[in-house]
């Protein structure tokens, strides 16, 4: 999974964010423990070679040489006999009175700080180590112990290195160690972004599978998921299933309403109408038209609010139009109209045929009823926000009769509205294609053709 396809506030970036904090913090944290430890290692590993010194000091002062001067011979590194060359030994006599200090040629005039006077304790064999300041500033490993040679007398016996080389070879390690980790955090980071990417993808399978639903390319969702997820893919398609059985039902129950209506209200018709221009008989009429007029209108919604909760249903625009053109030719042949038709291929409705044969016959029926002698429909698909992926089909039925004027447009549109009564027709078209497009989210609008007649602009989901 590419970092770039995890999204703010995603379950991936949310897995890799913490993942790779975690695997920074424990690099980090075992980067100093190991750089502490190798830097304890290396002073350790120093203070034995400043012992070796530091022991042979003690015997050569322990050793009475001719005319029982106590001084140290060579120790075999030049070093030592090199002018401030960073290795240095001390000899102190610490009884009161006799005060004597023989040093290295390499401290030259200089001396050595003494552990002893800054607090520093004596280890289990009776020596100090620590850091201190030498000649020039140079920075000291410093190993002393203190000697009773009883009569003889009391002395003080350090040993000192270049700390230079202490932190050379730990920064050596620790040049190393951020190569390696670096590494080792590159390949951890690849790996989460893999782990990441393998565990999620049964997620990406079911957010696939469920848009492939949603577009009518599939029923339900299929194939095998891993046990943590198997259940949200059955409860899923189990609802799906629901959901179709619940359509069903419904467009049933609305069958059987609108039969159980549609008998009851004949009979007072017929009755009314039996009774001639009676008053009452005409006011039954009057308001048995209404009733059949609502009973119809609410009966068409509820049907087309089931029929959209079908999930999935995608229709072609293209043959749909093109059939449509066909027959209105032939409905109308004794107009000899020319029915124009500019259909994108790739445009698709997100709905079901029927209600979009029912929109588009009402709209062309009456662009044909109106028109002189040419009728254009167009198709297209288009994206109306740019800054959004939602696309919608756009269809333009334009004819050259006489058009309406605003006024007419609005009255038009309400339901049972008719501005000529010498046309065919229940006045209702232009409302049921209104109330059918706001259902789907859509609209209708009414303008002026370039052809001089009517232009009806229809807006509808694209899948």
């Amino acid at each position: 999974m590419h970092v770039d396809g995890m999204r703010a506030n995603s379950l991936a970036l949310r897995l890799f964010l913490s993942a790779t904090a975690w695997a920074v913090i424990i690099l980090l944290i075992t980067g100093i423990v190991l750089s502490s430890l190798y830097r304890q290692a290396v002073e350790r590993a120093f203070d034995r070679r400043l012992g070796v010194y530091l022991r042979t000091l003690v015997a050569d002062v322990a050793s009475p040489e001719e005319g029982g001067e106590k001084f140290p011979q060579s120790l075999g590194e030049p070093l030592f006999e090199l002018p401030l060359s960073g290795w240095y030994w001390q000899v102190t006599r610490t009884d009161p009175g006799k005060a004597e200090v023989r040093a290295s040629r390499s401290l030259w005039d200089g001396g050595l700080p003494h552990l002893q006077d800054n607090g520093i304790a004596a280890g289990p064999d009776g020596s100090r180590e620590g850091y201190v300041s030498g000649p020039e500033d140079q920075r000291l490993r410093l190993v002393e112990r203190n000697i009773d040679l009883g009569d003889e007398g009391h002395y003080l016996v350090a040993v000192a290195g270049d700390a230079a080389e202490i932190s050379e070879e730990t920064r050596s390690f620790d040049q190393a160690l951020i190569i390696t980790f670096s590494i080792l955090a590159a390949v951890l980071l690849l790996t989460t972004t893999f782990q990441v990417r393998f565990g999620l993808a049964p997620l990406k399978r079911i957010t696939d599978g469920l848009a492939a639903i949603r577009s009518g390319s599939a029923e339900r969702l299929t194939g095998k998921f891993p046990e943590e997820i198997a259940p949200l893919a059955r409860e899923t398609n189990a609802l799906i299933e629901a959901n179709k059985e619940i359509v069903e039902r419904a467009r049933t129950h609305v069958g059987n309403l609108a039969h159980a209506l549609k008998t009851p209200l004949s009979v007072m018709v017929n009755e009314a109408a039996a009774r001639g221009v009676e008053p009452f008989a005409q006011k039954v009429l009057e308001q048995a038209d209404i009733m059949r007029d609502q009973v119809a209108r609410h009966l068409e919604r509820a049907r087309l609010a089931a029929r959209l909760t079908v999930v999935g249903s995608v229709t072609e625009v293209a043959p749909v139009v093109t059939a449509l053109a066909r027959t209105m030719e032939k409905i109308h042949r004794d107009k000899n109209l020319i029915i124009d038709v500019h259909a994108d291929d790739k445009a698709q409705f997100h709905g079901e045929r029927p209600d979009l044969e029912e929109m588009m016959g009402n709209l062309v029926d009456n662009a044909c009823k109106w028109a002189s002698s040419r009728v254009a429909i167009e198709v297209v698909r288009e994206r109306p926000d740019q800054a959004s992926d939602r696309q919608v089909v756009r269809i333009i039925v334009d004819d050259d009769g006489r058009g309406l004027s605003p006024s007419e447009r609005e009255q038009v549109a309400r339901r049972g509205q008719r501005l000529d009564e010498t046309k065919p027709g229940s006045g209702l078209g232009l409302s049921i294609v209104i109330e059918l497009a706001a259902l789907y989210g859509g609209g209708l609008t009414l303008g002026t053709a370039p052809l001089g007649g009517l232009r009806a602009e229809l807006v509808l989901p694209a899948a």
